[in-house]
């Protein structure tokens, strides 16, 4: 009976200790990028995260999801992923949270960004929300990159659907858009590099139309579309980058990533750029056909390639 009992406490103790792991994760888990009360562009509304079927559809505070290699794996290289989902939704599983897993598996750390969308009515000006938070969530990185054992001249950002709009726009206007009087403003939000994957980032003639009118709002100006099409703001401030798109994408045109590596072509940034004859819309980590699977590996060779990562690190 002794016995029975002992071992009862035991299990309970562990189950004790468990839960109270699970807690401390889950303090430490999401990072908020803005100090309460100073998030620019915001109207100051009362507002809660809108969640469902692994999406999000409404953020009600921006902010990273922290994933880290071991110790011994680290690359000191970091990324922050921008999850797609049309500037509608985060689809923040599918192509957030397991791709930096993947990150992780040859020493990137990695942090999924929880953006607010256009959409949100606490927005003042809807298209500037995911852009900005894009360029704070780079300023915090750099400034935890000492205590994250992160080079902070290796931090880049990852782009897919239209969070490659969000990750280009990052990547080609010099603009400030995030300063808000802190100690973070001193950081730069330069990306050293972009990896973009089924991007859309034109919206003009082949954009995706409701990534666009997500957004932009209804019936935009000319003018805002193209301070939006981010092929058109290419330069010496782009940074290299990799661009992986299937030619039978039904949703976002293979020319988005054909023209915008067109234009770096022209300043001479070391980028490439596959275009595969197969995989539809958001090329994924598995399941792709058998010559787009590849991308997983060539993403990691360009990488080793530009000094990103050390040739060591698989």
């Amino acid at each position: 009976m002794k016995e029975r009992v002992k071992k009862h406490i035991q299990i309970l103790l562990g189950l004790g200790l468990i839960l109270i792991g699970i807690n401390v994760v889950q303090a430490q888990e999401f990072l908020p990028i803005w100090p309460e009360g100073k998030m620019p562009n915001s109207k100051g509304l009362s507002l809660q995260d809108s969640v469902h079927n692994q999406r999000i559809y409404r953020a009600k505070t921006p902010g990273i999801l922290p994933f880290f290699p071991s110790q011994e794996e680290n690359s000191k290289a970091a990324i922050i992923i921008c999850p797609g989902g049309g500037y509608d939704h985060i689809t923040y599983i599918w192509s957030g949270t397991q791709l930096a897993k993947w990150f992780n598996s040859f020493g990137v750390n990695a942090f999924v960004l929880k953006y607010r969308l256009p959409n949100s009515p606490d927005l003042k000006q809807r298209e500037l929300g995911p852009w900005q938070d894009l360029q704070r969530a780079m300023r915090y990185v750099r400034a935890q990159a000492n205590s994250w054992k992160i080079d902070p001249d290796k931090i880049g950002v990852m782009g897919i659907s239209a969070g490659g709009n969000m990750v280009t726009t990052l990547g080609t206007h010099p603009r400030d858009v995030s300063a808000i009087g802190d100690s973070l403003d001193k950081y730069a939000y330069k990306p050293d590099f972009m990896v973009l994957v089924s991007p859309v980032i034109t919206l003009g003639k082949y954009t995706h139309e409701g990534t666009r009118d997500n957004l932009l709002g209804p019936n935009p100006s000319q003018e805002l579309i193209r301070e939006y099409s981010n092929e058109l703001h290419v330069s010496e401030y782009t940074p290299p980058t990799f661009l992986a798109h299937a030619g039978n994408d039904p949703a976002v045109s293979p020319l988005n990533s054909l023209i915008f590596y067109q234009e770096l072509l022209k300043y001479g940034t070391p980028s490439t750029l596959h275009i595969f004859p197969f995989g539809g819309h958001g090329i994924a980590l598995i399941h792709n056909p058998p010559s787009t699977q590849l991308w997983t590996d060539l993403c990691k060779a360009w990488l080793r390639e530009t000094g990103i990562i050390e040739s060591k690190n698989q």
